[in-house]
């Protein structure tokens, strides 16, 4: 089962590579990782997505609590929540293509941010679900480069 983690941590050094460390130590491949400062700088929140047993998660929730740097870590995937993914994607046009993938791009709610010759790079935020089908959709054009975000995600309410 997916499990998505949120854990507040104190923003100091090393805090991250000990938080990781926990998971592979355990033998978990983190599947997404996304860490950045909220509206208190000496906070973090992290937010890793797993793939586990409940069993073995919930331990490693009250490892986590039991951290010294750690605030509060708790298991999204309990409750409900919001979750968003970032994607910026240099897709290869020509003169004859370039309108199609403007308006792929606008059919999935996304801009155009940089207009090259020969490429148009396009920033897209969303579930992971539509930002899969848009990379999908854009593949036959040719994606020069891709750079996605980890998953972000809070509690509702």
């Amino acid at each position: 089962m997916e499990h998505v983690i949120s854990v507040l941590v104190e923003n100091k050094f090393g805090v991250l590579a000990h938080i990781a460390g926990m998971f592979s130590g355990r033998g978990f491949n983190i599947d997404s990782l996304a860490v950045g400062e909220t509206e208190d700088p000496s906070v973090s929140r992290m937010t890793i997505v797993v793939h586990g047993d409940d069993r073995v998660v919930e331990q490693i929730l009250k490892q986590l609590n039991r951290q010294v740097n750690v605030i509060k870590a708790v298991d999204l995937s309990q409750e409900t929540h919001i979750e968003r993914e970032l994607v910026l994607l240099k897709i290869a046009t020509t003169a004859k293509n370039r309108r199609e993938v403007i308006e792929i791009a606008d059919i999935f709610r996304s801009k155009v941010v940089d207009v090259q010759h020969g490429s148009l790079t396009i920033e897209a935020v969303g579930s992971g679900a539509k930002i899969a089908a848009l990379i999908d959709l854009l593949k036959p054009y040719g994606i020069l480069e891709l750079a996605r975000t980890g998953r972000i995600a809070v509690a509702r309410g």
